[in-house]
């Protein structure tokens, strides 16, 4: 590999990089808003687990989705840039529905549920439906 091909790559990885912090940043925020509260405070300070738990699993489906599209970009920088951005987007409008329905086929609001400061089964529900959606979506791509 040249010196040429390292930069290329290096300023491949950043393009990528940046568009994976710009979902993650998405990701983060949509939960935010599902969501009772301040995500930050009862994340960091309160230390509540069901809400962590939904975030983490929101963060690792779109790291998912968004590998799966570099992966299958076959040395197509652009593509591979816009392919990451739409299904990472597609992903996180899925699981924002996901989330809705669920909502709506159980009893009580999901969000306040979800960030109960006793531990709650829907949290689990929860993060299996964003890991799901991310997988849907994934195979999509491929």
């Amino acid at each position: 590999m040249d010196i040429n091909e390292l930069f290329a790559g290096l300023a491949s990885g950043l393009a990528f990089g940046l568009v994976g912090t710009v979902l993650l940043a998405l990701g983060y925020l949509l939960v935010d808003l599902l969501t009772p509260g301040r995500l930050g405070q009862l994340i960091w300070t309160e230390r509540n687990r069901n809400a962590a738990l939904v975030l983490a699993s929101n963060a690792l489906g779109v790291g998912a989705i968004v590998t799966t599209a570099i992966a299958t970009s076959h040395d197509d920088f652009v593509q591979g840039l816009i392919s990451a951005a739409g299904y990472g987007v597609l992903g996180l409008i899925l699981m924002v529905i996901s989330f809705a329905v669920v909502d709506f086929l159980t009893p009580g609001r999901l969000g306040e549920l979800c960030v109960d400061a006793d531990p709650h089964p829907c949290a689990w529900v929860v993060a299996a439906n964003h890991v799901a959606v991310a997988a849907i979506v994934s195979a999509a791509i491929a």
